[in-house]
């Protein structure tokens, strides 16, 4: 079998060109920043729009109904990176999964644009499918972009980080505002014309990338047939499952809710966590040091899982508790600049933790190259994230103590509890990225790349299922128990980071 991995020297584009980084790197990280307006200015609208009354032309939803589509499509996003990823690695390359990703990912922007509940359900469908094709892959290429040896990897991981934060600054801003102020679906449509330009960019920016992903590590024509093979099978299994489950559910012998789909989800979901990871400890020819790694990122893995549970809060909880709690007054010249609006939407909220970003994200990739060879270790650094992410959680809590709760509290507290969610956010998911291009096996890189979007998809469903507890427990109790599990994760990551490093050492002796 002949292979071309992805870590190979040919697929290094030139080193220079983008503020010291190689010019790939800046069609990846506009072709990020248009899949992330779409993504998050869709995002901001999502539970907002369910949960309104259908008189304003949304769906009517409960919040724990709302809460529960919510997490099963935020999760399902990120966790079919990884048939995207096997796709990318076996049959397409990175370059071309990519391409047919954003076309996806638009195709269902647009369908949500259209006012009917079929096309609202087949338009996040359809944009799951895309951003699994898309998402893992385009974040392989910028790792391929670099040397393995490459000090400035995790730096030009960061800048690509701020493509993703610009989209999601400027997403909220206008497709939150136009679906809150004038029309939900016009704010739908304005994120699949964002994705329609991001595709129309990677195409022309596409000579820039080298050899970054333009073919599959595995170039055996009898691979090729067998995992044509395999991808058929399990495409047909799929769609005959879906089907079985429609029959039974519009001839009434099963009754199909939301919440009933999504406490089955999460039993696959787990089902798929624990197979994958026994899979990866326990089977393959791996060497030493490969089998070392893999333990490394099984580390890594529960501790993303931990963080994204808190962070994804932004979409669910912390959206509704924007909207219901927060003080969001204009004063009147303001207002009047709006139409005489009293209040400002409360999706703008979703752009605070990507300005911050914006604004820190240069410091950190600073921090990181002047450091050098004396950077914290991967999971010294994921111990902070988990730990600022906790105290923004405190920080809410506070202002609930202080004030009382069912009281509005003034914007601050919800803009400081960004800004630590951010600092933790820069601390472990830029640094993520970069840990799984660097410890993964060549032959399974995208692969591993779904692997981390894998730990996303469990915190964002997570994300969704704490906010069906919303109306029913007290923000004070709910708050206080996601602060409780950061901390002591940041307390267990901290403690590990030291064995993880010797294993790591003992491995390539």
């Amino acid at each position: 079998m002949q292979t071309n991995g992805p870590s190979g020297a040919a697929a290094h584009a030139p080193q220079t060109g983008f503020f010291g980084h190689p010019r790939g790197l800046a069609t990846l990280f506009m072709t990020e920043f248009w899949e992330r307006f779409s993504y998050y200015g869709m995002r901001a609208l999502l539970i907002l729009f369910m949960t309104a009354a259908t008189t304003t032309g949304g769906l009517g939803y409960d919040v724990a109904q709302a809460g529960a589509v919510y997490g099963l499509y935020t999760s399902l996003v990120y966790v079919v990176s990884l048939p995207g990823g096997w796709i990318a690695d076996r049959l397409l390359g990175q370059r071309r999964s990519v391409l047919y990703g954003g076309i996806l990912i638009a195709i269902g922007e647009l369908l949500l644009a259209v006012p009917a509940t079929a096309a609202f359900y087949s338009g996040l469908l359809t944009i799951i499918l895309g951003t699994g094709l898309l998402k893992p892959n385009i974040s392989t290429m910028v790792g391929q972009l670099y040397a393995p040896e490459d000090e400035r990897r995790d730096a030009g991981f960061s800048i690509f980080y701020m493509g993703i934060n610009m989209g999601a600054l400027a997403a909220p801003l206008i497709v939150g505002t136009i679906g809150q102020t004038i029309n939900w679906h016009y704010g739908f449509l304005v994120a699949g014309i964002g994705m329609v330009l991001g595709v129309v960019q990677y195409v022309l920016g596409g000579k820039h990338l080298g050899e970054a992903g333009a073919r599959p590590a595995v170039t055996s024509e009898a691979e090729h047939a067998r995992d044509k093979r395999r991808l058929l099978t399990g495409l047909l299994a799929t769609t005959g499952f879906i089907a079985v489950i429609a029959v039974l559910a519009l001839t009434g012998i099963v009754a199909i809710t939301a919440e009933g789909i999504s406490n089955a989800y999460l039993v696959v979901l787990l089902l798929t966590v624990f197979g994958l990871f026994g899979w990866l400890f326990f089977g393959g020819d791996w060497t030493r040091e490969e089998r070392a790694r893999l333990y490394t990122i099984g580390v890594l893995f529960v501790g993303a899982v931990i963080f994204f549970s808190a962070f994804e809060q932004a979409g669910s909880t912390l959206n509704l508790f924007a909207d219901d709690f927060t003080d969001r007054s204009l004063p009147a010249w303001l207002g009047n600049l709006f139409g005489g609006a009293s209040e400002f939407p409360a999706s703008i909220f979703q752009s605070v933790n990507a300005l911050f970003i914006i604004l820190l994200a240069p410091v950190y990739a600073w921090m990181w190259v002047s450091l050098g060879k004396r950077n914290p270790s991967t999971p010294t650094k994921f111990a902070l994230g988990l730990l600022f992410v906790g105290l923004g959680f405190v920080v809410l809590m506070g202002g609930l103590i202080l004030h009382g709760e069912g009281v509005r509290l003034g914007p601050g507290w919800l803009v400081m509890t960004y800004f630590l969610h951010t600092m933790g956010e820069l601390f472990l998911s830029p640094v993520g990225l970069s840990a799984m291009t660097r410890l993964a096996p060549a032959r399974v890189m995208s692969l591993m790349m779904g692997v981390w979007f894998v730990a996303a998809s469990v915190g964002n469903y997570m994300g969704g299922f704490l906010a069906q507890f919303y109306e029913s427990m007290s923000l004070t109790g709910l708050f206080g128990t996601v602060a409780s599990f950061c901390v002591g994760g940041a307390l267990i990551m901290g403690v590990l980071s030291g064995p993880i490093k010797r294993m790591l050492d003992r491995s390539k002796a």
